[in-house]
């Protein structure tokens, strides 16, 4: 299920990414009443399942409550005021996010996006490649992974991104927007990109963008740093629940059928088309808790994949103006322990 041209609305955007100081308050009332919010998208993942069963409260004896967020933006906003304790979010994100100074820290990696986002040109647009794009109007969740593959597809391309109106639209202002007719061309995920894909082209996926650049993108969770010291429980038992429910699927994917529960439930809670849910499940990869706590994902320091992603992808928003600074070590935002607890 999972967060990021910025030329005519950039002071907006880097005005509405503005963070504030995390509020300390909230989390320690948080820490004593075993309570936590969790901010998720409508991204389509296993996860889903065990968030609609109630497994985390089962696992940890927390009180949890889940807020369903539009953006992986919007998450790292609420994850810094202290409205949230723990967010769903893209790489794109948690790069500006900690670029901006959000006290957060990544411990679980919740899919390799992988061919789940794409850009999809609109049949009738005129759009049949890249290059197509120039004078178009493209849908983007702003500082989400879509964005960011976006604006590297297009520079893969030799399009300048400033030729192409892209607008800053939420998932299901985007799937509202294809349905009028308004734009010409979206990068998004699931549930929206089945919708696109039944009268539209996909021009390229994230994983060709990634093959092509070297730049991956992935969702995963993260927590305020104050919150994570004070449950580390909590989070040992949240990485035991994920991991356990992406091993479900990754060793019975044929168990997980339109009419069964888990497709069910994942549908449910992420706002898809239940009959879109299994083949949305299979574009992304699920890695393990063992994978994880590799220097592949989590493990490693500074030479852990998601240090170097989110360096690269750091590295890129700077150079479009996205944000200001770039951190010398982006492992400081990573923390693998919690997957190395669960790998053993």
């Amino acid at each position: 299920m999972k967060s990021p041209i910025r030329r005519r609305r950039l002071i907006a955007s880097l005005a509405s990414f503005a963070f504030g100081a995390i509020a300390l308050a909230p989390l320690a009332a948080h820490a004593e009443t075993r309570e936590v919010v969790i901010g998720y998208q409508d991204m389509v993942v296993p996860w889903r399942y065990a968030q609609a069963s109630g497994a985390v409260e089962k696992a940890t004896g927390y009180k949890v409550t889940y807020r369903k967020l539009g953006s992986g933006a919007d998450v790292i906003r609420a994850l810094a005021s202290g409205s949230i304790q723990v967010g769903e979010a893209g790489s794109s994100p948690i790069a500006a996010g900690l670029s901006q100074g959000v006290d957060l820290s990544l411990f679980w990696i919740l899919d390799n996006i992988n061919d789940a986002e794409a850009l999809v040109a609109r049949n009738g647009a005129g759009v049949s490649k890249l290059a197509d794009l120039k004078g178009k109007t493209l849908a983007v969740p702003y500082v989400s992974t879509s964005h960011f593959h976006a604006l590297v597809a297009l520079q893969q391309a030799g399009v300048d991104p400033s030729s192409v109106k892209i607008v800053n639209l939420r998932p299901p202002e985007v799937a509202a927007a294809w349905e009028r007719g308004n734009i010409d061309a979206t990068y998004i995920w699931d549930p929206v990109l089945a919708k696109a894909k039944q009268n539209g082209r996909v021009l390229i996926t994230s994983g060709e963008v990634a093959k092509e650049s070297g730049k991956a993108t992935f969702d995963g969770l993260v927590a305020s740093r104050k919150f994570a010291q004070a449950n580390p429980a909590f989070l040992a038992g949240l990485v035991k629940v994920l991991a356990d429910t992406d091993a479900q699927y990754r060793d019975n994917k044929a168990a997980w059928t339109v009419d069964s529960k888990e497709v069910r439930a994942v549908a449910q809670e992420s706002g898809a088309a239940a009959a879109d849910v299994p083949a949305s499940l299979a574009l992304y990869a699920f890695p393990s808790a063992g994978e994880q706590a590799s220097q592949t994902w989590l493990g490693g320091g500074k030479q852990s994949g998601a240090a170097k992603s989110l360096t690269a992808t750091a590295q890129f928003l700077k150079q479009q103006g996205t944000i200001q600074n770039v951190l010398a070590d982006y492992s400081t935002g990573v923390d693998p322990r919690f997957v190395q607890q669960a790998a053993k």
